[in-house]
């Protein structure tokens, strides 16, 4: 394979379109995600289109470890045991609740996927990266890492870790050919408001949201230049920046206040 990348989170959203800029670059794929229908269609299409490229797709859920085992070894045969040259962590989901009353089950499920599954490939993979020094990890996590989530409070913690993980691991990785980044995209026009339930927050309807084709390809640009933190957009970059600067009491507030309107939306629809 042609230094192949193996995305996750492979079959909609940010995950989708990484796959379509890496393979426009002449990367080879391996693609990971629950449904394997999107991911067929999707080799299909980047297989019949210049440059020609590799396409394999593998279904799995993440959440359990022996999976992640398998889909470690099954890499190594189709490998033929060579490293990869890039791994994209970009699997993960979010819910709009009150932590209080919350499913466990979808709780568990969101800490194993997006922390979890996300910790165990990057040791699982980077050992092989760094023995052929040369490679990219790129661990997708969000604007919500820098602010504390009032109804969201599991999936911002999970994409805190997220960044506090990979800015560490590139630290450790100076001088090894490896490099680590951590996009943070801010609201983006995906799936992800579905599976969220995030679809009556104003500012994840608003139509001038960037897309994930968006995300994608300014994504693989600071993957390849080894940037350690990509903060898409400039709105982005100057929230970022403010959250430094605001108290966390206060910060909570806002994004409470911003989001209630959309839990008390889900709360009516269920009653």
């Amino acid at each position: 394979m042609k230094k192949p990348i193996l995305i996750t989170g492979a079959s909609s959203g940010i995950g989708y379109e990484l796959a379509k800029v890496c393979a426009a670059h002449g990367h080879d794929l391996i693609l990971v995600a629950r449904r394997e229908e999107p991911m067929k269609a999707l080799k299909a299409q980047l297989e019949s289109a210049p440059p020609p490229v590799q396409v394999l797709t593998y279904r799995a859920d993440l959440t359990c470890a022996a999976t992640r085992q398998q889909l470690f070894d099954w890499t190594q045969t189709q490998t033929q045991g060579k490293p990869l040259y890039g791994l994209i962590n970009n699997a993960g989901f979010g819910d709009l609740s009150e932590f209080a009353k919350a499913d466990w089950d979808k709780i568990d499920a969101m800490l194993q996927l997006n922390i979890v599954a996300l910790t165990h490939l990057t040791r699982l993979y980077l050992p092989g990266l760094i023995e052929q020094q040369q490679g990219r990890i790129m661990n997708v996590a969000s604007t919500a890492a820098f602010l504390p989530g009032t109804y969201m409070a599991v999936y911002y913690a999970s994409k805190a870790y997220v960044l506090s993980f990979t800015e560490a691991l590139a630290t450790e990785l100076k001088d090894t050919g490896v490099t680590a980044t951590t996009l943070c995209p801010g609201p983006t026009y995906s799936e992800f408001q579905d599976r969220a339930n995030l679809g009556d927050i104003p500012w994840f309807n608003d139509s001038t949201l960037p897309t994930a084709a968006d995300v994608a390809t300014f994504g693989y640009s600071a993957m390849e230049k080894g940037q350690r933190t990509a903060v898409h957009g400039t709105p982005n970059k100057v929230l970022t920046f403010a959250t430094r600067l605001l108290p966390r009491k206060q910060l909570a507030n806002i994004i409470g206040q911003m989001q209630k309107d959309g839990l008390d939306t889900k709360i009516t629809s269920e009653a």
